[in-house]
């Protein structure tokens, strides 16, 4: 998966795709600090690669605005790194241990043009929060609301959805090869989101734990690929 981000879900933070379930999950479960470590790996990977990211900004404005939604990641890193202490994890060891899956698909999703950057902080931000929000639902309510904290929308999901719509609506040819991109993302997230469950057996019990059959990992993928297609459009891109 990628980076947690800084652009969230299109419906409401509180709503799950299939329903809301009351936790039965201790709050020593060891899922739950399985998904603060991914998810503060995730807050890291997203730092350096919007820093990374800021020298494509065609002026200041885009540069402060990648600097600021890089802070935040920081900010959330500073958390979720205050959590894993508290749960006797050492920090450094346990980011290390997810850093190669956010690397993976880093390296496969690496942007080439400014236009490219902010479509990928929109829409692949935007699937990592639907599927570790996904995962919140199921949780006890002190690790819930961290979860949501860290997924929590700022006002940057409306500067890269300006960015995008604006250049669109100038440029119409490049609506096409964008499109393409924004496939390619949700591609690579769902391959990245699959990979982190099938080697994160506690992150699945997380998911799947009030489940009694596969529906819910059908309803689950089906979710996220429908508030792709929302994104999408949101973008001009649909």
């Amino acid at each position: 998966m990628t980076g947690a981000g800084t652009i969230r879900p299109m419906s409401s933070p509180d709503s799950s795709s299939v329903g809301p379930v009351a936790s039965s999950l201790p709050a020593d479960h060891p899922g739950i600090t399985a998904l603060f470590g991914v998810l503060a790996a995730g807050e890291l990977a997203a730092f350096y690669r919007l820093a990374g990211e800021a020298a494509m900004a065609p002026d200041i404005r885009g540069r402060v605005a990648l600097a600021q939604m890089a802070g935040a990641e920081m900010n959330h890193f500073d958390l979720l790194a205050g959590e894993l202490v508290r749960r006797g994890r050492d920090v450094t060891d346990t980011v290390a241990t997810f850093a190669p899956v956010l690397d993976r698909y880093h390296g496969s999703t690496t942007p080439s043009t400014w236009l490219e950057s902010m479509v990928k902080a929109y829409i692949g931000d935007g699937l990592a929060a639907d599927f570790y929000l996904e995962i919140a639902g199921t949780l006890p309510v002190e690790a819930e609301q961290i979860v949501r904290q860290v997924m929590s929308e700022t006002q940057h999901s409306d500067f890269a959805r300006t960015e995008v719509r604006a250049a669109v609506a100038a440029d119409p040819a490049v609506r096409s090869p964008l499109t393409l991109w924004g496939r390619r993302l949700l591609g690579e997230a769902i391959t990245q989101a699959q990979h982190v469950l099938a080697a994160e057996e506690e992150l699945t019990d997380l998911l799947f734990a009030q489940a009694a059959d596969l529906t819910r990992v059908s309803d689950f993928f089906e979710s996220i690929q429908e508030r792709h297609a929302a994104r999408m459009a949101d973008l001009g891109l649909g």
